[in-house]
């Protein structure tokens, strides 16, 4: 029989807790057993003192088996479950182009993805500018969806990981959200909860970034891989880079319509979407077996996207999910839009070198296309698009974005957040990586 306050005091006097006394105290916070003070006193032992590797897996399988443990071996798929998370960012749409991508080369992706947190945006916030698109179905139209279109993205249900929720609730208001081991054990107890067959985990680089610095992310992403192979799920990441916003729009509809455009073919591909894209998309069929190497990952990627087929695939998610049939061939009809269309000019001619990309995201959230608060209304019109890039210059022809907004004060503070956000000088900046780094367990 083990005691709450026993397992917080070994904690915090910096003794390793064993499997078995963190799966009593996740079990006792998931039937409400254990008080939000002993949570938070759990928490704050575990911010000051950390967690070895062995602790780490034992807490992410508690808090993923504390609710529902996904199955899916009764729907027969016929190809691997596989999956991708990003710790967010700015104009981060690629699961929308990725889902559909992987599942017309044979892999099933049922993606469980989250809203917009603080500048950065929300997969199903974006899916939510579909009208129709329900992003809560049942468990079994989940399943059939993803049977039918290989993909489907939903937001979590409250019977999987429930007592991360209440892990991250107490985090919230007591300042340890950024621990390590907390944050992994948070990402992964929902991702594995899924029952994924493999994982690759997106981890974001710069000032767009959820962590503050390059070694901190790195952190994270050695810790996510030791984690969820530990755990039983075959994982590798990679850091990408959010020094600029990743796509050339920033806003719910507009990253929608990008999408869209994306797996079409419809105009110019933004070149960073598109290579981290296509890296994570390559991960997913490496792990997934089903690519030998990266350069036929890369051959079966680009055939899906010239024949069709992905764009094929995130039609019947949308469809299966209640939202248009036609929506790939007509979502102008569909997306909302804004009133003011118009673009934002530098002050001066020059090289764009660097980029705020945290303060374009919270430009966005200030006119309504996030949530400042989670009551918030979300406006799914307004945004950011024709997104300048590092190395550009900017004169009176090429802009530095233009804003898409429902009024000119609205279109005033946005303008006046973009010209603030950007670094602009003589010299031409050098040239950053879109992937820094493949991590897998040869490397943790």
């Amino acid at each position: 029989m083990f005691l709450p306050q026993e397992i917080i005091r070994k904690k915090r006097d910096n003794i390793a807790l064993s499997r078995e006394e963190i799966n009593f105290f996740i079990q006792g916070i998931a039937t409400d057993t254990i008080s939000e003070g002993q949570i938070a006193a759990f928490a704050m032992a575990i911010f000051f003192n950390d967690m070895n590797m062995d602790e780490r897996v034992a807490l992410t399988c508690a808090m993923r088996d504390s609710g529902q443990v996904l199955d899916w071996s009764h729907m027969n798929f016929g190809g691997p479950v596989v999956d991708k998370h990003s710790t967010g960012g700015v104009g981060d749409v690629t699961s929308l182009m990725l889902g559909p991508m992987v599942a017309a080369c044979g892999g099933f992706v049922p993606m469980i993805s989250g809203r917009g947190l603080g500048h950065t945006g929300g997969t199903l916030d974006k899916l939510e500018s579909i009208p129709g698109y329900n992003i809560t179905p049942t468990n079994a139209v989940f399943g059939q969806v993803t049977k039918e279109a290989g993909v489907a993205i939903i937001g979590q249900t409250g019977d999987l990981a429930p007592a991360d929720k209440r892990v991250y609730a107490t985090r919230d208001v007591t300042a340890t959200v950024d621990n390590i081991s907390l944050i992994t054990a948070s990402i992964l107890s929902k991702k594995l909860a899924a029952g994924l067959g493999s994982l690759v985990m997106d981890v974001k680089v710069g000032s767009g970034a959820f962590m503050p610095t390059y070694e901190a992310s790195e952190s994270l992403a050695k810790s996510i891989v030791a984690v969820a192979n530990g755990a039983g799920t075959k994982t590798t990441a990679l850091l990408t880079d959010m020094n600029q916003v990743l796509a050339s729009t920033a806003g719910n509809a507009l990253e929608v319509r990008e999408a869209v455009q994306f797996l079409t073919g419809e105009g110019v591909r933004n070149p960073r979407l598109y290579a981290v894209t296509m890296a994570l998309c390559a991960d997913m069929l490496l792990n997934a077996g089903l690519a030998k190497d990266d350069a036929e990952a890369h051959q079966k990627l680009d055939a899906v996207l010239a024949n069709g087929r992905a764009a094929e695939c995130f039609g019947k998610m949308v469809s299966g999910l209640g939202g248009p049939t036609d929506f790939v061939e007509h979502y102008d009809k569909y997306l909302p839009t804004a009133e003011i269309v118009r673009p934002v000019y530098a002050t001066h001619k020059g090289y764009v070198t660097a980029m705020d990309t945290r303060a374009l995201g919270m430009a966005v959230v200030g006119m309504g296309g996030g949530r400042r608060v989670a009551s918030d209304n979300i406006d799914y019109g307004v945004g950011l698009a024709e997104m300048i890039r590092l190395g550009d210059v900017a004169d009176s022809d090429k802009p530095l974005a233009v804003v898409h907004a429902r009024n000119e004060t609205q279109w005033q503070e946005a303008a006046d957040e973009i010209r603030g956000a950007m670094v602009i000088t003589e010299r031409a900046p050098e040239a950053s990586p879109d992937v820094y780094k493949r991590i897998t367990m040869d490397d943790v």
